[in-house]
């Protein structure tokens, strides 16, 4: 018999009941230190009192009226992300595959409004993640992603990743867009070099194209930035964010320059949650707390710290790890044995990671995560190599 939860997910089994900073309480009481910060969502960590005062305030007043009238909350987030980026419009979605959804729309509209109505190709990546709705699996175009879901969503085209050659011959007069993920997530935690980002950037002045960037996962301060192209010194025309931007209230958005976005014009694209007061309350706090110097140079020295605790365990466990990558709070451990079993392993010692593809467990810690918490993830990281080992060498 099915059960009534719909059974897409394999889950773990752990039950969680609380969660204060970055630990997890489960049901039976043990506290596990949460490397994965609901994939890489609880940018702040669990409870943290101003969300927690956000929500709440904003609870006790109004809850839901549409996107039929002006909603005050949703005016001030969209003013902090103009202030603090590229761009000059903002709307908002629930989610990062909504924000996928409006991306593709709003690339398509510009061009079918300057009367180029054959331009609608976007330019896309092997690994990369854009979510599970019709465009974000077309977008990514993996068969583990596609399987069984045909017909695909058409005006696609997948490009190896790195490979700028490619781009540029995959390039015709059907091409509207570049869409990539400065840091992969899913595919396994590879970064885009900065030099392949500013020449994608050129790629597309060049060709008149539109380039959006994926930062649902790299956002919001992960990678020590506020978004990680800034890294690179370059800006998209059209960039969709979500995860990190609510903290753990579901919230996302696509941010745009005015030139990108002239065709979404009244009526063109809606959404009843999207911006509703609750979510947008909790973002502007999440803004407050993470755009600013201070808590950047934090995420910076902390991710420091913790990626040269990580190249030391790589080095004392060389039959579990391979290598480290990534930027920032966003890192990926490559493993040797099967990364299933190291996130299982991880379980077993109270630490948890997130798997990836390329066999790769990701670490997506709260951005918020302490020393002492760095110190109890390489105990309890050691504990899990440790534990591997002894598997092999009893395989």
């Amino acid at each position: 018999m099915i059960p009534s939860v719909l059974p897409t997910y394999n889950r773990a089994p752990l039950t969680f009941v609380k969660g204060e900073g970055a630990w997890l309480t489960e049901a039976d009481g043990r506290r596990f230190l949460d490397l994965g910060a609901g994939i890489a969502v609880n940018a702040l960590g669990h409870a943290h009192p101003a969300l927690v005062n956000a929500l709440t305030e904003q609870a006790h007043a109004l809850w839901h009226v549409s996107n039929l009238y002006h909603i005050p909350q949703q005016k001030m987030l969209a003013d902090k992300l103009v202030e603090h980026t590229f761009a000059d419009t903002v709307f908002f979605t629930n989610s990062g595959t909504e924000s996928c959804e409006l991306a593709v729309k709003m690339a398509r509209k510009f061009f079918y409004d300057k009367s180029q109505t054959e331009r609608v190709e976007i330019i896309t990546f092997d690994g990369s993640f854009h979510g599970r709705s019709s465009a974000g699996i077309a977008a990514a175009g993996s068969e583990k992603m596609t399987k069984g879901f045909g017909p695909l969503l058409p005006g696609f085209v997948h490009i190896a990743f790195g490979d700028l050659d490619g781009v540029t011959n995959a390039i015709t007069e059907k091409t509207a867009a570049i869409m990539i993920e400065p840091i992969q997530g899913e595919g396994g935690v590879r970064p885009v070099p900065d030099r392949e980002l500013k020449a994608l950037r050129q790629i597309c002045d060049d060709n008149g194209l539109l380039l959006i960037l994926d930062e649902v996962q790299c956002g919001v301060g992960r990678t020590g930035k506020l978004f990680a192209h800034e890294w690179a010194g370059v800006t998209p025309d059209i960039m969709m964010i979500a995860k990190g931007i609510g903290g753990g209230f579901p919230l996302g958005a696509v941010l745009a320059t005015e030139d990108a976005a002239s065709g979404m014009t009244a009526g063109t694209h809606g959404s009843t949650y999207g911006g509703n007061p609750l979510g947008c309350a909790v973002g502007c706090a999440v803004i407050d707390q993470v755009a600013t110097p201070a808590f950047l140079d934090g995420v910076n020295r902390k991710a420091g710290l913790l990626r040269q605790k990580l190249e030391g365990l790589i080095a004392d466990h060389p039959d579990v790890f391979e290598e480290v990558r990534g930027s920032g709070l966003m890192l990926g451990l490559k493993c040797k044995p099967n990364n299933l079993d190291v996130v299982n392993a991880g379980y077993d010692n109270e630490v948890i990671t997130v798997p990836a593809a390329d066999n790769v467990i990701r670490l997506l810690p709260p951005l918020t995560l302490t020393e002492d918490d760095i110190a109890q993830a390489m105990i309890r990281l050691e504990k899990a190599a440790k534990q591997i080992e002894s598997s092999l060498a009893t395989a």
